[in-house]
């Protein structure tokens, strides 16, 4: 049984990007339904040509949408790889779980295992750093006096007080990921709120900047695109029997008149781990909610189908999920079926009969949204004085820059000439000086010559004189 696909089977779906969402805590809780869940005997007549056709569908790397979503991820897969670990994950209960009393057998795994979660943890710890710098650096907030251990107990995900990672930190990432992905269903709402206020905004914005003829045929074209939007057929109310009969028929090809609902969750648990998880069930109405959506249709807005999916797991899982686990067991299903509701459901209204927010709720929104342009209009003026500043500063450098050089160059011409002026001898053809022997002058001879002094000859004449005689010419011959 594989941990980690399970885990990652725990996404839920965005506006843009669908995404399966599930505590990975309670999806290691459905381990131990599925190891003590009794199998279920296919009807060879119902299954076995849709087995026959069942290509292999590749194993999804979902998101969980958690900012510390690639740490939880590595640590369940670590822990996976030691075996007595994933021996006692799944004989454990859903209590042994949320109690903490799983995560005491961390002290028993190996020290491999061990060795790595600890760099696991020290590496989430530098990169939650570097979010922080990052966020204060963006923020122009002076770090030299932040208190960074301080600043780090914000993140919940983690046990602050040791650098290794004990058997606490395997707590805390357990609780903070149920707890975090408790809540996100109701932030998804807000967000979605947030949207449609913003685009009635924009709305009455645009209209605003037209005149009166264009502004009152606008306002008809987008009356006519409400009500073509509203016209579409009845929807059945999620998880009641016209609505899994349908899927019954025209998803799975079935009569429905042998609807069976042990063959139907057997037909729709397509990992086949005992139980229907969120994304599962989302996926049950998909043929409803193409009643209401086209995406080829400007009427349509497909972020609003993505909020009445929402809308319609939250609606089953209020019904049929009996022990808030996230998960529908088969025995949940069943019992479902035989409520009244299932067959006399109320009538499912879609959002476009509802409104997301008040008239209220929409003022305060644009009041915000005005003190946040203010803000960046704030700020784009700051930047712009930073940036003429930086261009003054920059101009400044430059001139002294070419202040520089050039007296660089001027240093560089007196150095050149600088020895011609001192009289320094000639240098050779290997930089070294060459010296000669000063000649006297004349005026100095003469003073010597007139004190009696004896005048040194000249270097050619005393060479001259230190030639051998000549002998004498027409001497007789010695015979």
């Amino acid at each position: 049984m594989q941990i980690v696909p399970r885990a990652l089977d725990l996404l839920s779906k965005t506006y843009v990007r669908r995404m399966n969402l599930k505590p990975v805590l309670l999806l290691l809780l459905s381990i131990c339904a599925g190891v003590l869940s009794v199998p279920i005997d296919r009807n060879p007549a119902v299954v076995e040509a849709q087995e026959d056709v069942k290509e292999e569908v590749p194993e999804e790397n979902g998101d969980t949408g958690l900012y510390y979503d690639r740490y939880l991820r590595e640590v369940i897969e670590v822990l996976e790889t030691d075996p007595h670990f994933r021996e006692k994950l799944q004989t454990a209960n859903t209590e042994d779980i949320k109690n903490g009393r799983l995560s005491k057998e961390l002290d028993l795994v190996g020290h491999h295992v061990r060795t790595r979660l600890d760099e696991l943890k020290r590496q989430e710890v530098s990169r939650l750093r570097m979010l922080l710098k990052a966020k204060l650096d963006s923020t122009n907030i002076q770090t030299l006096q932040m208190d960074h251990a301080s600043l780090l107990k914000q993140f919940e995900h983690l046990d602050h007080g040791n650098q290794n990672f004990e058997a606490s930190d395997l707590e805390l990432l357990i609780s903070t990921a149920t707890k975090d992905l408790e809540n996100y269903d109701a932030e998804r709402h807000e967000e979605f709120k947030r949207y449609e206020m913003l685009k009635e905004h924009e709305r009455r914005e645009y209209l605003k900047s037209l005149d009166r003829e264009k502004r009152e045929r606008e306002e008809k074209r987008l009356q006519e695109l409400r009500d073509k939007h509203s016209q579409h057929p009845k929807v059945n109310a999620p998880g009641s029997v016209a609505q899994l009969r349908e899927v019954w028929e025209e998803t799975d090809g079935l009569d429905p008149q042998e609807f069976n609902p042990k063959t139907f969750f057997k037909l729709h648990d397509t990992n086949e781990d005992g139980v229907l998880d969120e994304q599962e069930l989302e996926a049950l109405f998909t043929k409803e909610l193409e009643k209401v959506y086209d995406p080829k249709n400007e009427e349509d807005d497909m972020m609003e189908m993505e909020e009445e999916r929402l809308r319609m797991r939250e609606h089953v899982m209020e019904i049929v999920d009996t022990n808030k686990d996230r998960l529908v067991s088969l025995e949940e299903f069943i019992k479902s079926t035989e409520k009244k509701e299932f067959n006399n459901p109320k009538e499912w209204e879609t959002l476009d009969k509802k409104q997301a927010y008040t008239e209220e709720e929409l003022q305060q929104f644009e009041a915000k949204l005005r003190d946040k342009e203010e803000e960046l209009k704030r700020r784009e003026a700051t930047l712009q004085q930073e940036q003429e500043l930086l261009k003054e500063r920059g101009k400044a450098l430059e001139a002294q820059r070419k202040e520089y050089q050039q007296a660089v160059l001027e240093m560089s011409q007196r150095q050149k000439e600088q020895p011609a002026a001192d009289g320094q001898p000639p240098a050779g053809p290997n930089g070294e000086l060459q010296f000669k022997p000063e000649t006297p002058k004349e005026e100095d001879k003469e003073d010597k010559e007139d004190k009696g002094e004896k005048v040194p000859a000249a270097p050619e004449a005393e060479a001259q004189n230190n030639l051998p005689a000549e002998p004498p010419q027409n001497l007789p011959l010695h015979t």
